[in-house]
């Protein structure tokens, strides 16, 4: 038996160790994830993924991967082969237990038919506004259909035919005799099958009507004999009808437990409105590195490892509430911090000519790749009489507390030599600083003795005439707003910037052929990963992760100093 007292705490697994203690369920622990193929998974959908996964994992149970999929007007092979590679990459098996609602529509059918038989379920001929005017409201009662008294016999024909596509869409469903009384909206007589003339991406044309959501998912459950069916709080108000079906039924019944779902702010967690960003050309795809969809995080370049971290720091609670996006970023950031070589690259190039450097010469430095984990080893950076800085390290007119390259000014090149700015070129037509004329003191190379003489400013720089020339992309929030769903058209608080493209930036040589999927850090820039779809032989595309500046830290820090 798995020793509880060693594992990390939450309420789900407090409910899960009371029932080993009173030996229910015979102490298993089963736990499935049932995502519905209509859309890829999101950022919500890794938290639930790794509590049902891990939650196996802690008591040595299993975890199914099932598919619900009763709505075929919605769903897609495509997004069933994309949650497969979104659940293998966070690095969790479900082994041989791979199934699907469509994998029972035969016993969904036939526990129909118990239903009716026992009095418990009709059909109706109600159109589907018509059930909504009789299911009430939240302080009103529901009407009872006119239908809802037909006799079993009666009931059993209409589902038969039903089922024989003797109706069209729409002109008939089969309903669970509740309580159209009941406070809970869920229990007014819910429907259970409806009539939809549709292929399905697996039984084809064999069915002509599909369950509901809420009918397949327990019964599913408990034919895989889950032991606990963990899902999102907006269920609470769906368990009583969860309870109800399966004690109808007489069937093995499963413990539903509800947790807080994930909302991340600056973003939206609907599947619906991410597929309007899609459908709306807001985006560039499911997988555009600002969706919040697993395959969005991945093309990004955020690594499995932080997203699980993530998802076990954020923890398991009953109550809703947001989670700051930079939270996300400062997982990632302390993900990478060790793993990542840090290597120099210049995004908006300045050509400097340091004109008493040997002209035709190449000087060859030794740098290393990350000096808080010597293991990454070094590399050979070139030096020449031409190199490139940022733009933004030089002002011609600079404040007071600016410590970069300006007139007459010093600065050590990082790993190399200390030079001075002694004149400016700029564009005749435009006034633009276009190039720098320094010289350098051939004694004060980094690591080299005599290197005595210091300077306030370093600057990351490469050799002009190596440098590899690149793309990056720099990523900022989708959305203006921290919570943009708070507006009926969330559209309206995009972000304009949230996507500025670098074509031109320059890179050291050593990122010759970067092998796509790598990542690494830009110093001075943040975290960059190369592209795996866009970058090709010759043409690197990089994508910003996150920036160095992490303000989720910081604000903790100020939060301990108080």
């Amino acid at each position: 038996m798995t020793d509880t007292n060693t594992m990390t705490t939450n309420f789900i697994k407090n409910i899960i160790n009371d029932h080993r203690r009173i030996n229910r369920f015979d102490s298993r622990v089963h736990t499935r994830f049932p995502p519905e193929p209509n859309g890829y998974l999101h950022i919500g959908h890794a938290k639930s993924i790794c509590i049902n996964f891990g939650i196996a994992g802690d008591y040595a149970g299993l975890c199914n991967l099932r598919f619900d999929d009763t709505n075929p007007t919605k769903e897609d092979v495509e997004y069933v082969e994309s949650i497969l590679e979104d659940v293998r990459w966070l690095g969790f098996d479900w082994q041989e237990r791979l199934f699907y609602a469509s994998d029972y529509f035969e016993e969904l059918y036939q526990c129909a038919v118990q239903l009716i038989k026992n009095e418990k379920a009709y059909v109706d001929d109600l159109k589907a506004d018509e059930i909504r005017e009789y299911r009430g409201t939240l302080t009103a009662p529901g009407k009872e259909s006119p239908y809802r008294n037909r006799s079993v016999e009666e009931n059993l024909d209409l589902f038969r035919r039903m089922r024989e596509g003797e109706f069209e869409d729409g002109a008939r469903v089969l309903r669970a005799k509740i309580d159209m009384a009941s406070p809970n909206l869920n229990l007014r007589d819910p429907v259970l099958y409806r009539i939809q003339h549709a292929r399905h991406h697996r039984t084809g044309d064999k069915w002509c009507i599909y369950p509901m959501y809420d009918y397949a998912h327990p019964i599913s459950d408990s034919l895989e004999k889950i032991t606990h069916s963990i899902c999102t709080l907006e269920f609470e108000d769906h368990r009583p009808l969860y309870d109800w079906l399966l004690d109808a039924l007489g069937v093995y019944h499963p413990q539903q437990i509800e947790f807080a779902r994930l909302n991340l702010s600056h973003t939206v967690m609907s599947k619906r409105k991410l597929r309007q960003l899609v459908e709306g050309g807001y985006v560039s795809g499911w997988d555009d590195p600002r969706m919040p969809t697993i395959s969005g995080l991945r093309r990004r370049g955020y690594t499995p490892e932080s997203i699980k971290d993530f998802c076990d720091r954020i923890g398991v609670a009953k109550a809703n509430s947001f989670v700051d996006r930079a939270f996300l970023d400062h997982c990632i950031r302390e993900d990478l911090h060790l793993k990542a070589p840090r290597v120099m690259a210049v995004l908006r190039p300045l050509r400097v000519v340091i004109e008493n450097y040997p002209e035709g010469s190449v000087e060859m430095l030794d740098a290393e790749y990350n000096a808080e984990n010597p293991e990454l080893g070094s590399r050979q950076m070139p030096f020449s009489q031409v190199v490139y800085i940022e733009q933004d390290d030089f002002m011609e007119d600079p404040p007071k507390k600016f410590f970069r390259l300006a007139p007459g000014r010093e600065v050590r090149l990082k790993h190399a030599y200390i030079i001075k700015c002694e004149r400016v070129v700029k564009d005749e037509q435009t006034g633009e600083v276009i190039e720098l004329r320094c010289t350098y003191d051939p004694d004060t190379r980094s690591g080299m003795s005599p290197d005595t003489r210091k300077v306030k400013g370093t600057l990351h720089w490469v050799s002009a005439e190596q440098a590899v020339k690149a793309e990056v992309r720099l990523y900022d929030h989708l959305f203006l707003k921290e919570h943009p769903e708070e507006d009926a058209n969330f559209t309206t608080n995009l972000n304009p910037n949230s996507l500025e493209v670098l074509t031109g930036c320059m890179l050291e040589p050593v990122m010759t052929g970067a092998e796509r999927g790598t990542r690494y850090q830009f110093l001075r820039h943040g975290y960059f990963f190369v592209d795996p779809l866009d970058s090709q032989t010759g043409a690197l595309v990089f994508n910003r992760i996150v920036s160095l500046k992490d303000s989720w830290a910081k604000i903790q820090k100020n939060k301990a100093q108080k």
